[in-house]
């Protein structure tokens, strides 16, 4: 499974873009920060189509569910795969889930 950088593209189950956040630096692939764990968590989710009557877009991402390293780590925290998703804000609840569409880099892999 190949690791997660910054120009990492996550979508909405509606096709909207997650806008990713690294919150470490030090680590890179190709001049491009590593994300780590809960880096996918909390972020906006931008030209999410879905809208309507009753009907919430999705503007943020929840909880991660699947995807980090159980081996790799830096400064403690696991190493985004991708593998990653989890859900979004969005309706119907629970069931709008966000993953990687394209993990940014193509040189580094490692297990989940």
């Amino acid at each position: 499974m190949k690791v997660l950088v910054r120009e990492a593209v996550l979508r909405c189950g509606h096709d909207g873009t997650v806008a990713n956040v690294p919150s470490q630096t030090w680590v890179r692939v190709a001049g491009s920060p590593v994300l780590v764990e809960p880096d996918p968590q909390g972020r906006s989710i931008s030209m999410c189509p879905n809208v309507g009557i009753n009907i919430k877009p999705c503007g943020t991402t929840l909880a991660v569910r699947t995807g980090y390293s159980t081996f790799v780590r830096i400064d403690g925290h696991a190493v985004c795969l991708d593998s990653v998703s989890g859900f979004t804000d969005g309706t119907p609840p629970g069931l709008v889930r966000y993953t990687v569409r394209d993990p940014g880099q193509d040189f580094v892999a490692a297990t989940a």
